[in-house]
């Protein structure tokens, strides 16, 4: 899929309308089902080709955000053969006990891979848990930007964001 089939998969995919009440408080009429769109592997497999190029040149891990950056950090791992972590929002309170599963963070670059974003709440409270662990982290790329302050927020902690898409380029990519 080209990057214009892609944008109209997903839109025709995932945009739904009604009442939504979004992580950051904030009620939307428009809303993006990511899981909608990552539930279908053509769709996944095309997000995974695209967003590889958004890569930068050298980091150690993908990582993965609970729970809709994980599926997409995973195709993504799986086309660049590149390994991931899987970010919790949570430290668990039993096993490990880690925040991150699949290798150690600390001293290790970090690429943070999410779904959509809207005001970046959950990145920002990702990045700054893992950077008291010790992880480099300066990249954040999403499937969908929501254009809601997120990019923002994120430049101010010194993240470069990189969506694959914003929402205004999927509205009109009808």
């Amino acid at each position: 899929m080209n990057l214009d089939q892609l944008a109209r998969a997903i839109y025709h995919t995932a945009h739904i309308t009604g009442e939504f009440k979004l992580r950051s408080g904030v009620i939307a009429d428009q809303y993006f089902d990511k899981y909608l769109f990552e539930a279908k592997p053509e769709i996944l497999q095309s997000i995974a080709e695209h967003v590889a190029s958004l890569l930068p040149e050298k980091y150690d891990f993908l990582a993965g955000l609970e729970m809709g950056g994980i599926p997409v950090a995973t195709a993504l791992s799986l086309h660049t053969k590149t390994n991931v972590l899987f970010v919790r929002k949570e430290a668990k309170q039993y096993g490990t006990c880690k925040l991150a599963e699949g290798g150690n963070v600390a001293g290790k670059e970090l690429v943070i891979i999410e779904d959509v974003v809207t005001s970046g709440g959950a990145i920002m409270d990702a990045v700054t848990k893992l950077r008291a662990q010790g992880a480099l982290i300066s990249k954040v790329i999403c499937v969908i930007d929501r254009q809601a302050g997120g990019r923002e927020n994120l430049e101010k902690m010194g993240l470069e964001f990189t969506p694959l898409f914003t929402k205004s380029q999927l509205e009109t990519a009808l």
